[in-house]
């Protein structure tokens, strides 16, 4: 079993759902990164999704647009965030580190040396999200043979045939897309929601953990999806909080304080659920 699958694993047992927080490695720089990731993890993170910076990030909006722009304009680069996670381990970072990194930045490094580099750095998974599916069978032996999980997108329009293809193909978890568009913090969570996790969970057999991204912003919002999915993945309204803290060691606070609260949802998710 992965790292990342003893991860979700564990959450099960404790009765709720995988906490995920989202930041783009290098915003607003690599050494507030490094900052951070231990920060996350004392305020109970599961596990890690750390964005490698891209100049046409196309599945994601304003926020986290303007954040792979600062981060590119201090000069992160492919090899400083890996490096990064590399000192994070020596370090002690022991929970699982997903990179969520368009192919482009794999393609120029080729797929074989970009995953050895990312395995000997201490990442466990990759979330590629402009490269389908039925186009990945090269990545994902490669990232199977290094014990990288490849994780697939499955969107609201996906088709039931295209999410039995999902979860097949899946390993680590799907990232279950809660809306169709962009990522961005949204006030509510659509009503299709649970139809749709149901649809996944049906068309995939249930045989890998499902997260859900995309809008979840606030606790009430971990909560409601905790009753439904095995994981929640926090990414906008947490690098909003860094785009608008006033100092470096705020940005760290002030993360680290809505990642603490969104902990303290998950644990009450199926409490509730089960009060209900």
């Amino acid at each position: 079993m992965s790292r990342i699958r003893q991860a979700f694993a564990a959450a099960a047992r404790a009765g709720r759902p995988a906490v995920m927080p989202y930041v783009t490695a290098g915003d607003p720089n690599l050494t507030v990164t490094a900052e951070l990731l231990p920060a996350l993890v004392e305020a109970g993170a599961d596990i890690v999704e750390l964005g490698v910076p891209y100049s046409d990030p196309l599945a994601d909006g304003p926020t986290n647009q303007r954040a792979a722009q600062r981060a590119l304009l201090a000069g992160t680069t492919v090899a400083g965030v890996l490096d990064t996670v590399a000192q994070a381990r020596d370090r002690g970072l022991a929970i699982p580190i997903v990179l969520l990194v368009y192919y482009n930045c794999i393609y120029r490094h080729g797929e074989a040396a970009f995953v050895q580099r990312a395995a000997a750095a201490g990442v466990d998974g990759l979330i590629v999200p402009d490269l389908p599916p039925e186009e990945a069978a090269s990545l994902r032996a490669v990232a199977q043979a290094a014990g990288l999980d490849l994780v697939p997108l499955a969107a609201p329009t996906s088709t039931d045939d295209r999410l039995a293809l999902i979860g097949r193909v899946a390993s680590g978890f799907i990232y279950c897309v809660s809306v169709t568009g962009v990522t961005g913090a949204r006030s509510t969570l659509p009503p299709e929601l649970a139809a749709f996790l149901q649809r996944v969970r049906q068309a995939t057999g249930g045989r890998v953990p499902l997260a859900v991204g995309f809008g979840i912003s606030a606790p009430e919002h971990v909560r409601e999806v905790g009753r439904l999915a095995d994981g929640v993945i926090i990414g906008s309204a947490l690098v909003e909080r860094l785009e608008k803290a006033a100092s470096p060691q705020a940005a760290v606070e002030e993360a680290a304080a809505l990642v603490r609260a969104m902990r303290r949802a998950a644990e009450e998710a199926r409490v509730s659920m089960t009060a209900g």
